[in-house]
């Protein structure tokens, strides 16, 4: 599950100041001290950090932290995201799902489904999922990418294939107005489109700060998904691109999500 606000801002001390007290967290946050050693727990847990005598230091190398960054960014609106595409999806369904931030809040929103099917490259999800009532929860082989817990190449592409899921849920890095999906590394957009051709609807979760970073490789364009869900309404060109293709938008902004 996600973190917790007070534990959000710890993981922030934690980088800025390499390593934190229990007794000054305590004061800092207006909490008891044994509420601290329980947020240092669950941080140790999920190998954010490790425990010193009184408190915590920073266990984070530069890559998977800006992954842990990255979850961290446009929190709440990824949770608001995450909630509008698990209510598309019904209990009993068959979900391919790739790796991202959002893509893991929406396995986190649906935790409380039940008899659900979930195919993933994406490791963190089955710590997620880890005794939600799913039906069957499936994880692709292949080579594991360090930073992230991306399951990528060859091999996942050919797990991938060997399946037909009544739901695609993919996230992506960036965004351009002309309706592409767009992202970094050749192995994930490979995973990320055969994700795409094996299911029967596609729904891509993504917040609108993704306009802001341009990726080289293309995943599709917005006219092959059925839903694109977003916290604000996208830049013109893309809504057009998104009717043009009878995709349909739906922005949390202008919605009663």
């Amino acid at each position: 599950m996600p973190l917790n606000e007070r534990q959000e801002d710890i993981l922030i001390l934690l980088r800025e100041e390499g390593r934190v007290e229990v007794d000054d967290l305590a004061s800092r946050f207006t909490v008891t001290t044994q509420t601290v050693r329980r947020d240092l727990a669950e941080l140790c847990d999920r190998g954010l950090a490790t425990r010193t005598h009184g408190g915590a230091r920073n266990l984070v190398s530069a890559s998977s932290f800006g992954y842990e960054e990255r979850r961290l960014a446009q929190a709440s609106q990824k949770e608001r995201i995450a909630r509008s595409a698990a209510d598309l999806i019904s209990n009993g369904s068959s979900i391919l799902l790739n790796i991202g931030t959002t893509t893991e809040q929406v396995a986190a929103a649906l935790a409380t489904h039940e008899n659900l099917t979930v195919i993933t490259n994406n490791i963190n999800v089955v710590h997620i999922l880890r005794g939600a009532r799913l039906d069957r929860l499936i994880v692709a082989g292949g080579s594991v990418r360090q930073s992230d817990g991306a399951v990528v190449g060859a091999e996942a592409v050919e797990f991938i294939e060997r399946f037909k899921a009544d739901y695609a849920v993919i996230g992506t890095s960036s965004l351009d107005e002309d309706g592409a999906i767009l992202d970094f590394d050749e192995r994930e957009v490979a995973v990320a489109r055969a994700i795409l051709r094996n299911a029967r609807t596609k729904i891509l979760v993504t917040d609108v700060s993704k306009f802001e970073r341009n990726a080289p490789v293309r995943i599709c364009a917005v006219s092959e998904l059925d839903y694109v869900i977003t916290d604000k309404r996208p830049p013109e060109a893309f809504v057009k691109a998104a009717e043009a293709g009878g995709t349909k938008l739906i922005n949390l902004e202008d919605s009663d999500v």
